[in-house]
């Protein structure tokens, strides 16, 4: 089920350090999107009326735990990003999932081929992903 999950949805995973002020993204190669990048069709889109089981935030979060080894108690999904993608394959859903964890686990994303990197160390990623990391970015500082 979760690889039909993953045709539909994608998940960026974060951190954010309060006392530095530091927040930091899962990048894997060339996306920060869980488990793959975005097709090359994919365009902002508004958020369906008839958004399925197939885009389910728990079911996401509950894949992303099980394929990638995470500790539940250390995420939390963050119910006010809400972004859609148009693509050929029909819409897709991207989620925000916040480690909650004091340092930033750096070691809890390596089963994924991840590793945490600030915004101004993403240079070459895709513009869209660009975009969402700055939505992200005042999402955080401004809440």
């Amino acid at each position: 089920m979760s690889h039909v999950l993953f045709d539909h949805n994608r998940v960026i995973l974060s951190h954010y350090d309060s006392y530095s002020a530091a927040l930091v993204f899962a990048r894997y190669g060339s996306s920060i999107l869980a488990t793959t990048p975005l097709p090359q069709s994919a365009a902002p889109m508004p958020a369906p009326d008839d958004a399925t089981e197939l885009h389910d935030p728990g079911a996401v979060l509950a894949a992303i735990v099980a394929q990638a080894g995470l500790d539940p108690a250390q995420l939390r999904l963050d119910e006010d990003f809400q972004e859609w993608m148009s693509s050929d394959s029909g819409p897709i859903r991207l989620h925000l999932v916040r480690f909650t964890t004091l340092d930033t686990p750096r070691q809890a994303i390596e089963p994924l081929g991840g590793v945490f990197k600030s915004i101004s160390e993403m240079r070459g990623l895709p513009m869209i992903e660009l975009n969402l990391m700055r939505q992200i970015f005042n999402l955080t500082m401004g809440g």
